[in-house]
């Protein structure tokens, strides 16, 4: 049986507008037989600047804004999460970040990892891919 045959399309990519053009061999979202994947977001605003001297709050922050933005653009949301991956340079950050994630995402609980991490491209200090439903 081919894909067609099985109901399955083949992959689309989507770099949403509003998230600085990829820095790398890579699209924000990759769409698959109704899952949303993301790639690992940073804390990079649209233009392209690093949050790399700002503080970890306001580099969650932004992560999270990016993971919005790619869910939208692939017709997605909060509420369609269905996984969760944050890595973090250091765990003493992690419930700064669970404060900030949960107001983010509100009712919704989306199975997570949180994972200490030795470092991060750029010298940032988060990052999140996750995976939702269309």
């Amino acid at each position: 049986m081919d894909q067609s045959e099985q109901g399955e399309q083949a992959p689309r990519t989507v770099n949403p507008t509003g998230l600085a053009t990829p820095g790398g061999h890579y699209s924000h979202v990759s769409i698959a037989n109704g899952l949303v994947f993301v790639s690992g977001q940073l804390p990079i605003d649209a233009t392209g600047r690093k949050l790399t001297d700002g503080p970890f709050e306001a580099q969650a922050e932004q992560v999270l804004a990016n993971l919005a933005c790619a869910l939208a653009g692939a017709g997605s949301d909060v509420t369609k999460l269905v996984q969760v991956r944050v890595y973090i340079v250091d765990i003493e950050y992690w419930p700064s970040f669970n404060a900030i994630y949960a107001r983010w995402t509100g009712e919704a609980k989306p199975a997570r990892a949180v994972v200490p991490v030795p470092a991060l491209h750029f010298g940032l200090k988060i990052e999140v891919e996750a995976v939702a439903m269309v």
